[in-house]
């Protein structure tokens, strides 16, 4: 077959790294890839949200199935314009990918099939927006209504930061169109977890648990980013709560999505809060986290591309993945100053060194020069992703490949996992 993948970030390196690895996969092909995606796809000079350009070079390049890793492309509708060409590809429509590019969709979603989530209101009017919050209190949440990149989101803790960022969004244009509406929400305390699973527009595949740390410094300190690590499997993923999730949150929803006529194939990525009073839905994303997509696939011993086919062929009860026993980090890498201003260009040294420890580093924003170097291009630059028997094993090994690279301008946090490692200590402790 001949593979199309869609996008440019670490997630999608890792998507191509394991369908590469396939053996239904002939010939692969990035649009637009990245310096790390070239060594495993031939990249195409094609934008991920030029919805028309890609379906053209599905046509030239003969693709028989499209990946598609971003969650803008899928919101405008690719899947929707690939299929009306005749070729097949894993991800949702327009219409099911709102679950993601509209937060007003999901909630009233949630609220009509009772899937637990936060109160929440919804807002265009600046002056109500802040009534509302003075009327609630905080800690409140401010989020856009539609995609901003993961940056949309404001957790105030007080009614002066909730208001600015009111201001930020309605006022000021700050998200521009995806800021156009808002949700005002109350804040849920607790754990969160990421969960994600395959749809056919029927039945659902879970698969492995993972965590990812949004803020950009350690000890969950700064401003939200994209993600800047993850492990998994997660240790807060009990037998117990897969089962909850699955029949209060994640089958209600394939199915609520059926009944109202926008069927959900493809990636399905529910944020979770752990409450007291049990799992709610925090977001869905409609496509693979990033970072958490690097360490799901160096966990996956199965062949990912017969189960993203059989989510777009609604086939997906045929399949059953493995996973290996051991357990991944991933440790973002990031230009320094994000998720605000960030130098282009400055270049990356060490990788070959880092990639002989074992690792498998990942590209995000990178591009080669022409004497062969890599420079940083993005915020969110390499994913330094390893394995271990332990979590404990992982987090050190996955820290060693980053000590090797020689990146002056780059920054991580020194933290990944810390936090669950520390509560597995005091638990085996108690």
């Amino acid at each position: 077959m001949n593979i199309l993948v869609v996008g440019s970030g670490g997630r999608e390196h890792a998507l191509c790294w394991a369908i590469e690895a396939s053996p239904l996969c002939d010939r692969l092909y990035c649009a637009p890839g990245n310096a790390g995606i070239a060594a495993v796809a031939e990249c195409l000079p094609v934008a991920a949200d030029d919805v028309e350009g890609l379906v053209v070079l599905a046509s030239e390049k003969a693709i028989d199935f499209v990946v598609v890793g971003p969650e803008q492309p899928l919101v405008l509708g690719l899947v929707d314009r690939l299929a009306a060409a005749g070729v097949k590809a894993f991800g949702p429509s327009a219409s099911a990918a709102a679950l993601e590019g509209s937060k007003s969709f999901m909630k009233g979603l949630c609220a009509r099939y009772g899937i637990p989530t936060a109160r929440y209101a919804t807002f265009t009017d600046a002056e109500a927006a802040k009534a509302h919050v003075r009327a609630e209190g905080a800690p409140i949440v401010v989020k856009a209504d539609g995609l901003a990149a993961g940056k949309g989101v404001v957790v105030a803790a007080g009614v002066e930061e909730a208001e600015a960022a009111i201001d930020a969004a309605l006022l000021e244009g700050s998200f521009g169109e995806a800021g156009a509406e808002i949700i005002v929400e109350e804040c849920m305390t607790g754990p969160e977890l990421s969960f994600f699973v395959l749809a056919d527009g029927e039945t659902v595949l879970p698969l492995a648990g993972a965590q990812d740390h949004k803020r950009a410094y350690d000890n969950d300190e700064g401003p939200n980013t994209g993600g800047m690590g993850a492990f998994s499997p997660s240790p807060l993923l009990t037998d117990a709560l897969r089962r909850r999730v699955m029949a209060e949150i994640i089958e209600p929803t394939v199915a609520a999505m059926k009944a109202e006529g926008a069927p959900f194939k493809g990636v399905l990525y529910a944020g979770l809060m752990l409450t007291p009073d049990g799992p709610k839905l925090l977001e869905y994303n409609v496509r693979f986290g990033d970072p958490e997509c690097q360490a799901l696939m160096v966990r996956l011993k199965s062949d990912i591309l017969p189960a993203l086919i059989a989510s777009a062929d609604g086939a997906l009860s045929t399949v059953d993945l493995r996973w290996r026993d051991e357990a991944a980090i991933v440790v973002v890498m990031a230009s320094k100053g994000y998720p605000g201003a960030y130098r282009k260009g400055t270049p990356i040294k060490g990788l070959k060194k880092a990639g002989e420890t074992g690792a498998t580093i990942f590209h995000a924003g990178t591009a080669s020069t022409d004497d062969g170097g890599i420079v940083a291009t993005g915020g969110r630059v390499l994913g330094v992703t390893a394995l271990g028997a332990t979590l404990g094993e992982a987090r050190d090994a996955a820290y060693r490949a980053v000590d090797a690279i020689d990146w002056p301008e780059g920054f991580c946090r020194r933290d990944i996992a810390a936090a669950a490692l520390s509560a597995a200590r005091a638990e085996e402790g108690a």
